[in-house]
């Protein structure tokens, strides 16, 4: 069974994850929890931005409010999904002594935010109502 469908099991059992390697000092399992929460936080905020901007930009032309809070709807979408990925994944490293998975999420993820904001301030300053 390939890795990433053993990984989607797991976050439906977490307690399975304890038959990989050896228990680790509890601490790293911690940090990596609080990490996991940390990576819910930022997806929690980007979902409540999509709908900030979609409820409180009344006046934007609706393909731009409906873009902007898309985007930032479907990256806490994602994010919270990588969150409970990552954290199984980071999870059996741990259990098995090996290096941490490395991740281009956090890149992509800062660069959609990133483009958002941009496309925000565009909006903003140019005064686009609709």
């Amino acid at each position: 069974m390939s890795d990433f469908v053993t990984n989607i099991r797991l976050w439906f059992a977490p307690e399975r994850v304890r038959d990989e390697g050896g228990t680790p000092d509890y601490r790293f399992s911690l940090a990596n929890e609080r990490t996991f929460l940390a990576w819910l936080r930022t997806a929690l905020a980007l979902i409540g931005g999509g709908f900030a901007v979609d409820q409180f930009l009344p006046h934007l032309r609706w393909a731009w409010r409906a873009g902007l809070a898309l985007a930032l709807l479907g990256a806490g979408v994602l994010c919270a999904l990588r969150a409970v990925n990552h954290w199984v994944r980071c999870e059996r490293a741990i259990r098995r002594g090996e290096d941490l998975p490395a991740s281009r999420f956090p890149a992509l993820l800062s660069l959609v935010v990133a483009v958002v904001a941009v496309a925000m301030v565009v909006v903003v300053l140019a005064g686009w109502a609709g």
